[in-house]
């Protein structure tokens, strides 16, 4: 039986960032489109690069016009369509997007520098697409475990990674998954540490699923907003700043 999805998300600014008046740098936004076989959830996270001036805006135009990409898709094809070409055209129109704000206001695309991660979700699986850091964590239908299908991209010096706008283009994850999702949470860089074991490779399943049990426990499709509030409150809260200085944004998502 088809299921829509209800969800919530919020980011907030990095105490680091505070300090120096500095913008949040990252952006998030979910949505939900009806497919020819039946809802898909979209959900996209996008971290701009700390060195890059306009990263800011860098992260606002990847993420929602990533989103714009994926619905006007969706609209007319099942997911199951979407392949690493249909990937790579939603990139370059990122970055198309991103080289006329640069040609507009005369600067450089990679003052707009920023990473993506986005899922699709419907009732067959899911489809990951991931530039840079940040990651999708997902627990699929009739399973306790959480997964982490692409994991967070680390360059070859410390703190460094992929973005959009990387010359001549940028690393792609696409990864498909085969086993329909119940429950996910896409996260940039700022809270990676804390809900990821890097020495292993493996979510912190506790957190995920504390996290998700508000969001299972709703009983109206869509975005709530109260548990977006809730959320940005705890993403700005003493015992996550304490751990991390930098932004935050996150996005909860469970099948009804």
């Amino acid at each position: 039986m088809t299921q829509a999805w209800r969800w919530a998300g919020a980011r907030s600014k990095g105490t680091s960032h505070e300090r120096t008046g500095s913008p949040c740098q990252d952006y998030g936004c979910a949505n939900e489109v009806d497919s020819p076989v039946g809802p898909v959830f979209i959900g996209v996270v996008s971290d701009g690069a700390g060195s890059a001036a306009h990263a800011d805006v860098g992260s606002k135009i990847a993420s929602t016009t990533l989103v714009r990409m994926a619905r006007a898709f969706l609209r007319h094809l099942p997911r199951s369509s979407v392949q690493e070409e249909t990937a790579w055209e939603w990139l370059d129109a990122v970055r198309d997007r991103i080289n006329f704000e640069a040609e507009r206001v005369g600067i450089r695309p990679r003052d707009f520098a920023a990473t993506i991660v986005a899922i699709l979700a419907d009732d067959s699986g899911a489809t990951i697409i991931h530039v840079g850091d940040g990651a999708v964590a997902i627990n699929a239908v009739g399973s306790d475990e959480w997964t982490v299908p692409s994991w967070p991209y680390q360059g070859e010096y410390a703190s460094t990674t992929s973005f959009v706008t990387d010359d001549p283009q940028p690393r792609l994850d696409f990864v498909v998954v085969d086993a329909p999702v119940a429950a996910l949470a896409i996260f940039s860089d700022g809270i990676e540490r804390m809900v990821l074991d890097f020495a292993n490779r493996t979510p912190h399943a506790p957190f995920f699923n504390r996290m998700l049990k508000p969001i299972t426990a709703l009983t109206n499709p869509g975005r709530d907003i109260e548990l977006s509030k809730a959320l940005q409150s705890y993403l700005s809260s003493p015992a996550v700043c304490e751990r991390t200085d930098d932004d935050k944004t996150l996005i909860l998502g469970a099948r009804m």
